[in-house]
Formats: structure tokens, sequence, C-alpha cells
């Protein structure tokens, strides 16, 4: 297996005080050290920024979008460069003062008085109250002869990402993932001319039925290569000398977090290997977050970007935090380690067990169901809805 870079790339102490100029002006000392250049970084540096704390972002210049020529699902950039997309966003973060460094982090250690060191491969130290990684993943390609020039281009992995470029012509899925039936699946949206090879892997009867339902046919045989003209693919090459004609191979990669910075800090990590965090990103050591791609293989360049958000405020801050802890970098610390515990609701929108939980926005769920339910009883057809049924009171 082989591997690519990142969709960002190449860590802190106790929590923040409240003053605006933390931090030595044009020293090493920041409050906040973001470890990855892409836009899960980018929007974070640029939140914490127009915070007025003192920001780093370490960017090591390898991002994993970068094979692709353009990027969609977007909004206001959607089939714009990724690497152009980047640019932008470097421009608006140095507008309010963040420092960008090119460089790779070697290794994020605890700083004796609190905090954390950040050391650059050239030998350069940064001192951080606060790390943010954002360093995305690592996908592991097979060793298909062929394939790894074409990939970003006419091989893909997300059909979200760049399945309507490809709609309607004859696509081809490698069986080589434990989730490639699912994806071959998925794609029969994009086209109706799709084809699993299954690379020597073979199927399940199930799995034979389930593609047989979604109209997808079936080819047997390992992969010799992959077949391309004047840059462009042309086919998909069997062992056996067959070909199959294809516009676009999609596969599923084997991915592997990027998050060797944190190494030896003792951040709790999943039964796939992946560190913890909760919805704001925070680690469960103090100081420490980790957002995007580097947490979640699902996350689009979109997801990373929206993730750099003000975490829910302490009265929304709840036990699903899932012993992730630590203090936001744009609050004040927090009596203790542990994330607090709002007080028990009351009344119809009481949640039976304890605080409310929260949704990605900072909502209670339950709370905001019981909303919707309230608003469609007192809603009739072609009326408005009760005023007590809004936000605020308000009709409309």
């Amino acid at each position: 297996m082989s591997d690519t870079h990142n969709d960002t790339h190449d860590g802190t102490g106790g929590g923040m005080g409240t003053g605006t100029d933390s931090g030595t002006r044009g020293g090493t000392s920041y409050d906040v050290v973001v470890i990855g250049g892409g836009a899960g970084g980018l929007n974070a540096a640029l939140v914490l920024a127009r915070a007025r704390r003192r920001v780093a972002v370490v960017d090591a210049g390898q991002p994993r979008n970068a094979p692709s020529p353009h990027m969609h699902s977007f909004l206001s950039r959607d089939g714009a460069s990724p690497l152009a997309v980047l640019e932008i966003g470097r421009a608006e973060v140095e507008r309010y003062g963040a420092v960008l460094l090119d460089g790779r982090v070697e290794q994020v250690e605890a700083a004796a008085a609190g905090g954390y060191h950040v050391r650059l491969d050239g030998g350069a130290v940064l001192d951080a109250r606060h790390v943010v990684l954002a360093t995305g993943l690592r996908d592991h390609l097979p060793d298909i002869p062929g394939l790894r020039a074409l990939w970003g281009g006419d091989v893909l992995f997300c059909p979200y990402c760049h399945g309507y470029e490809v709609r309607d012509r004859p696509l081809v899925v490698l069986g080589v993932h434990p989730f490639s039936v699912g994806q071959a699946l998925l794609i029969r949206q994009w086209s109706p001319d799709v084809t699993y090879v299954d690379h020597g892997q073979g199927l399940a009867e199930e799995e034979r039925e389930r593609l047989a339902a979604r109209g997808v046919r079936v080819v047997e045989g390992p992969v010799a290569g992959l077949s391309a003209r004047d840059g462009a693919l042309r086919a998909v090459e069997l062992a056996d000398g067959r070909e199959v004609p294809c516009a676009a191979v999609f596969l599923f990669p084997v991915m592997t977090p990027n998050d060797a910075a944190f190494d030896g800090l003792g951040c709790e990590k999943d039964e796939r290997g992946w560190l913890v965090t909760d919805r704001a990103g925070r680690t469960s050591r103090p100081g420490l977050w980790a957002v995007g791609n580097a947490v979640d293989s699902r996350a689009q360049a979109v997801t990373a970007a929206a993730w750099a958000r003000p975490p829910p405020s302490r009265s929304t801050t709840t036990s699903s935090t899932r012993r992730a802890s630590g203090t936001s970098p744009g609050t004040a610390p927090a009596a203790s380690s542990r994330p607090s515990r709002p007080p028990r609701s009351g009344g119809r929108a009481g949640h039976r067990g304890g605080g409310a939980r929260t949704d990605p926005g900072g909502g209670p769920v339950r709370a905001r169901r019981r909303f919707s339910r309230r608003r469609r009883a007192r809603s009739a057809p072609g009326g408005r809805v009760h005023a007590s049924a809004r936000p605020g009171g308000r009709t409309g």
C-alpha cells in the first residue's frame, strides 16, 4: 500500500485568560498554535484571530485535495481550485494578524510551567497555551500500476465531491476495501453504467443480490493495472487480459489520521485508534484540540471549516463530550478540567436523566424536537403558526 497526504497538515495547557494580547508580539509565544493550514486549520485561526488571540498556523503545504483540479460542495467556492481557496484563506487569516509559518511540526510536548512546546522540523520551538491539530488524514492507495498517476483526476473516492462531473458515464468501483460494495451501491445514483470489479476478493451471496438489485454489474478477477491514453483513463485491465472500459474509477482507500504530533501526550483514542473529541474539538487533555479529517474521515472541506466555531456556552455543554475536557481557546478557564453539566430543565422540555443533550449548533436536541411537535400541532393547513410556537413569540 502507498500513501498520499492530507486535507490539512502537519500542539496546550491551562485555559486562557480574558486579555486581548497574550504572548509577546514578534516572539514565539502564542495563545494558540494551529497545526495544519487546510480548511479546518485556517478557519480555526480566522475565528481565533478575530477574537484577538495571538495565533500561529504551521503548515507543511501538502493538502490532501491538492491532486484534484476542482473542489465541490463548498458553498460560494464550488468548482474552484483547492489551492486557490487556501490562498484566499491564508490572506484572510493574515488580515487579522495571525502568523503563517511554513514547516512541519515534529512533536508537541507539555511544558513544565504549563502550556505546550511545539517543535518544528527546522529546530524552531513555539510556545503555546492551546494547540489545534488540523493535520487531516492519509489515504493509503492500493498498489495497482497506473492508479496513483490518476488519483484525484480519473481515480476518485468521494462521489459527493466528484460524482456529478462523471454522471451518466461508465464507472468502475474497485473492490479493495470492506466498504467497497456499499460505495458501488451509492455511486449507482450518479450513473446507470456501474461495474464492480472485485479485485479477486470475492463476494458474499447477499452482496451479489444487493448489487444486482441496483443494476451494478460484477466482474471477478484481480486488477493488473489501469490503462490511460494522453493522461486520461481508458480502462481497467484484469490479470487475465480482459479490459473494462470506463471514464472513471472509484475506490475506498484505507485512511489513517495524521495525529503523530500528539503522540505521548495521553490523549484518549477510540477503538480504531482515532483521537476522541467532543463536538467543539476538545481532546481528553486540556488545551489540546483536534478538528476536521484528523478526527473524522467523513468530513469534507466545508465540514472541516465549519468545525472551527465557538464552542457551546457552559449552559449547554454536557456529558456528551465523551469524557473530553479542557477549556475553549476563546473562553476563560473553567474551575474544573471536567466539562460542566447544565442544570436540569423543568417543565415539558425537561430532559430525563440530567442535562439536555446538545446538537452541533449547541441547542438542546430533545427540546428542539418537542418545539417542532408543538409547532406542527398548532399549525393549521394554510394558516399561521401560533405565536407561542415560534422563537420569540413572533408570527409569520
